[in-house]
């Protein structure tokens, strides 16, 4: 008689590993669906038709031809006073970032390195005038910085100046008024950027001989730079993207793209070189963006050669 083998029953084969991966990012990209749909329609969409416009022609009065025609941004890049606008708008916003950074910086050390009981108080003050509109602190940097303001009055009255100090209507108090408005920003994103932090590193650069100095060009500034970066990039994209503060601190003397913006798209009705303006700002908000990835990509591979 010939053996008889019995088969092992079968036992059915779990699911590949490599296709529950699959099934999870299908579920997380319902879930993401409703984000995009709302972006869709309340970013997408308007960027879109600006970005048409900007190809349409201004016939005057208000008229508009729909063509397609690159004479807005013939006008935009040809016209000298176009260009120094950009220029201004460009400079303000490194200005405004760097001096806020450097501003913000040992505040945001400072919260992220306290054990005080009362932390969660020194940062609430720290972002307390996030709480006031722009426009009222403008308003109130107007009447500090004025020829008749609180700066030039002590400054007179100490008898270090014979005539006052312009320091609004100009360039100068645009950039002092938006260092202050956006300070609390900085403070906030360098605060959250701060997590790779470690008291311990320090302690221990210390024990090996390491001055302070040392220790914080080695060891606390490449930890902080992440945090540094996301920062700076914030304070640049309000600051160029301002109207309220360069409209009024500016007395009219300092122009930028989003106060030339209102007032072809409002007083002149130029929507076509209003649309053109706006995608240069959009372009210079792309640079600024590529710009800080490449520093961040940087920043991250050094920090990871540590």
């Amino acid at each position: 008689m010939s053996a008889i083998t019995e088969q092992p029953p079968s036992i059915p084969l779990a699911t590949p590993p490599a296709e529950r991966p699959k099934r999870r990012i299908s579920g997380a990209l319902w879930l993401i669906v409703p984000g995009l749909v709302i972006l869709a329609f309340s970013y997408l969409a308007p960027m879109i038709w600006v970005a048409r416009m900007a190809f349409n022609r201004f016939i005057g009065g208000g008229g508009i031809e729909i063509t397609f025609s690159f004479d807005s941004f013939a006008e935009v890049f040809t016209d000298p006073y176009y260009l120094r606008v950009a220029g201004t708008t460009l400079a303000l916003g490194c200005w405004v970032a760097v001096l806020t950074v450097l501003v913000a910086y040992p505040l945001a050390l400072f919260l992220a390195r306290t054990t005080s009981k009362y932390k969660g108080l020194l940062t609430m003050f720290a972002i307390a005038p996030m709480l006031v509109s722009s426009v009222a602190r403008t308003y109130g940097w107007m009447v500090v910085l004025g020829n008749q303001g609180l700066i030039n009055t002590v400054l007179s009255g100490l008898g270090l100046t014979d005539r006052p100090v312009q320091l609004s209507n100009n360039f100068t108090g645009v950039v002092i008024a938006l260092v202050q408005i956006f300070l609390p920003y900085a403070v906030l994103a360098m605060s959250s950027g701060f997590g790779r932090l470690d008291n311990n590193l320090e302690q221990a650069a210390a024990s090996l001989g390491a001055n302070r100095i040392t220790r914080f060009f080695r060891i606390t500034l490449p930890l902080t730079l992440p945090g540094v970066l996301t920062a700076a990039l914030l304070v640049f994209v309000l600051t160029i993207s301002a109207y309220v503060t360069p409209r009024l601190i500016g007395g009219g003397r300092v122009f930028v793209l989003a106060a030339e913006i209102y007032d072809q798209a409002t007083n002149q009705l130029n929507w076509p070189l209003a649309a053109a303006l706006s995608m240069v700002l959009i372009i210079i908000f792309g640079a600024a963006i590529s710009i800080y990835q490449v520093l961040q990509k940087r920043v991250e591979k050094r920090m990871s050669g540590l």
